[in-house]
C-alpha cells in the first residue's frame, strides 16, 4: 500500500485509501429513512455501479442493498475511492428525489469506509455482506438467497450476470474449479446463516477483532495493542496503514509549511508549462494550457491535499471535470519525471 489520501479537518477522522487498497463501505439513509423504495430505485443504483466500476477501475466483490442502508466490498482502482461514491451517491439522490419530488439530502453526510486486511477478513466480509437480507428476514432459505438479485451472491452462484462484479475472485478463495469453488462457497454461506451482527467487521482494527476493549484490557501487558476504527485487520496491518497515512500527511504538511500553497502551485505550473499567469483557468483547450490545467489539479489534489471542490471553485471547472484532470495529470507527471517539490 502507497500514498494514502487524507482529506480531513477536525473533529471528523481522515479517510484513508490508497490505489488497491480493500474498503467494507456502509451508505446509509439520513435518519434510517429508507434510499430504495422500490425495485426501479436498486436498478437505477446498479445502472450506475454497472457504469462506476468499470470507468473508475475499481473491483467489487461484494454488495447488498437493504432499503435503508447498503454494504460493499470494493477494492480501490485509480480514481480516489471518494470519487467514486462521491459520483455514485450524487448521481442517485438527485435521480431518487426527482422521481419521489422530494428535497433536501438522501444519505447521511459521510459513507462510512474501512480499510481492511484481506487475508485475514476477505472471505467473512463477502459472507457477512451477502447475508445481509437473511438477518433482516427479508430472504428466508439459501435458495432463496440464490436468486435474490439484490445482493452479489447470485452473481457468484451463477444466477444471474454481472459483468462489474468480480466472481471469479471471490470464487479463487474457495477452489481452482468453478464448479467446485461454487459448491464450497455455498456450504461457506450455508454455515453463517444463523450468524447474527458481526461487529467486528465494521472497523475497530485489532480492538474489535479481539472482542472490545474488555478483551483488549485483558491482553494489555502481554502484547501491543493498536486500534482503529478506519481499519479492520491485525495490530501490525493497523500500524503499517497508519505509517503510510502518516507520510502522506507529513509531506503535505512539509510542502505547504514552505509556502506550498494554491498561488505558488499556479506559478511553478505556468513556468514548468510554459504558459502565462492566470491561463491555467481560462477555459482554454490548447495542448499546453489543458495539460497545465492537469498537472495544476493532481498536484493541488494528490500533493497539497485540496478538496476537488476548492480546486473546482479555482480553475472553473466542475467538480468530475477536476477528477479527470487529475487523473491526466498524474499520467503527464508519471511520463515527464516531474515533481511538484522539484519541477
Amino acid at each position: 500500500m502507497r500514498g494514502f489520501d487524507i482529506h480531513a479537518t477536525m473533529p471528523r477522522r481522515a479517510r484513508l485509501d490508497a490505489p488497491g487498497v480493500l474498503h467494507h463501505v456502509i451508505i446509509r439513509g439520513i435518519e434510517r429513512r429508507r434510499i430504495f423504495r422500490t425495485n426501479k430505485d436498486r436498478e437505477d443504483f446498479l445502472a450506475r455501479l454497472e457504469d462506476l466500476i468499470p470507468d473508475t477501475r475499481a473491483c467489487c466483490y461484494a454488495w447488498a442493498l437493504m432499503p435503508n442502508h447498503a454494504h460493499f466490498l470494493l477494492r480501490t482502482g485509480t480514481v480516489p475511492l471518494a470519487t467514486l461514491m462521491r459520483k455514485l451517491l450524487t448521481g442517485y439522490a438527485v435521480s431518487f428525489n426527482r422521481r419521489y419530488r422530494r428535497h433536501g439530502p438522501l444519505f447521511q453526510n459521510r459513507y462510512k469506509s474501512i480499510v481492511c486486511q484481506e487475508d485475514a477478513y476477505f472471505s467473512e466480509l463477502v459472507r457477512y455482506i451477502h447475508l445481509n437480507p437473511v438477518r433482516a428476514g427479508m430472504v428466508g432459505t439459501l435458495s432463496e438467497l440464490n436468486g435474490y438479485p439484490y445482493t452479489g451472491h447470485s452473481a457468484i452462484v451463477g444466477r444471474l450476470k454481472r459483468s462489474w462484479q468480480d466472481v471469479d475472485y471471490v470464487l479463487g478463495y474457495f477452489g481452482k474449479r468453478r464448479t467446485g469453488a461454487i459448491k464450497q462457497y455455498l456450504l461457506y454461506i450455508e454455515k453463517g446463516m444463523g450468524q447474527g451482527r458481526r461487529p467486528e467487521l465494521v472497523g475497530g482494527g485489532l480492538i474489535r477483532s479481539l472482542g472490545g476493549w474488555e478483551e483488549v484490557k485483558k491482553k494489555r501487558g502481554r502484547e501491543r495493542v493498536k486500534g482503529d476504527e478506519r481499519i479492520l485487520g491485525d495490530s501490525g496491518f493497523v500500524l503499517e496503514v497508519l505509517r503510510e497515512a502518516e507520510e502522506g500527511f507529513t509531506r503535505r504538511y512539509h510542502l505547504k509549511s514552505k509556502g506550498y500553497d494554491l498561488d505558488w502551485l499556479e506559478e511553478r505550473v505556468c513556468e514548468v508549462c510554459g504558459i502565462g499567469p492566470g491561463k491555467i483557468s481560462s477555459g482554454s483547450r490548447e495542448r499546453a494550457k489543458a495539460e497545465a490545467r492537469a498537472l495544476y489539479c493532481y498536484w493541488a489534489s494528490r500533493e497539497l491535499g485540496y478538496s476537488l471542490t476548492d480546486i473546482a471553485k479555482r480553475v472553473g471547472m466542475s467538480v468530475p471535470g477536476v477528477g479527470y484532470a487529475v487523473r491526466r495529470g498524474e499520467k503527464l507527471a508519471d511520463s515527464r519525471g516531474l515533481d511538484v517539490g522539484v519541477i
